[in-house]
């Protein structure tokens, strides 16, 4: 018996397929998968509040939220901020997300009863920086709103002044085509630069490209 279990053990240690299976399995484990045992309005989402159809996007080198800057000394005042284009995703996607984070006991921030201008106002400007975790789901029209562009360029804001947590969902887009400003997307933002100042053109264009390097989701459904 003794002989027998020492065989087995040997065969397991020479198996250099079952090895390199677990070692893989183990740096899969320290990407947040699953949801802690409770959640309450108190406590932020974390990526793993997100559908499960999301899959990491394959550009960043790590999903951890442990290297955010820490935000403990500033009075948050909502759990998320989602930032979208809603002619893309408000009625499929965006319902799906929010109806996980109503499960999950969390109320995101949704700015249905503030009215559109030109630029975003001082209420929308207050959610923003009172939403200690801000989503922003990235699809092929974002960039065709100037609305959505000047909230990225707050939340890219308070991510560096207050450590705000930015997770990005890129929704059947090509990660790289927003930090490049290259394809379908790249025209859109092209063409909503027109007639507005560098000023403005520079810090969008800047956001972009901040935000498409951050570790965050893919979706293609």
């Amino acid at each position: 018996m003794v002989e027998k279990r020492k065989k087995r053990k040997g065969h397991e240690l020479s198996n250099p397929a079952r090895k390199k299976i677990r070692v893989q399995n183990q740096t899969q484990i320290q990407v947040p998968s699953s949801p802690p045992p409770s959640l309450s309005p108190s406590s932020p989402p974390c990526p793993s509040s997100l559908p499960s159809s999301l899959s990491p996007s394959s550009h960043p080198s790590s999903l951890s939220l442990s290297s955010a800057p820490s935000s403990s000394s500033h009075n948050w005042t909502n759990d998320v901020f989602p930032s979208f284009r809603g002619e893309d995703v408000r009625i499929g996607f965006l319902s799906h997300i929010q109806k996980e984070f109503r499960r999950k006991g969390i109320t995101p921030f949704i700015d249905n009863e503030i009215r559109r201008g030109e630029s975003i106002g001082p209420e929308l400007i207050r959610a923003i920086r009172g939403s200690k975790i801000a989503i922003i789901l990235l699809s092929r029209n974002y960039a065709s709103s100037k609305w959505c562009l000047d909230e990225l360029v707050e939340i890219m804001k308070c991510k560096e002044e207050l450590g705000q947590t930015v997770i990005p969902v890129f929704y059947k887009l090509d990660p790289s085509d927003v930090k490049k400003l290259r394809g379908y997307f790249g025209k859109v933002f092209e063409k909503t630069c027109e007639g507005k100042s560098k000023e403005d053109t520079e810090k969008w264009r800047h956001a972009l490209e901040k935000v498409a390097t951050i570790a965050g989701y893919d979706s293609s459904t």
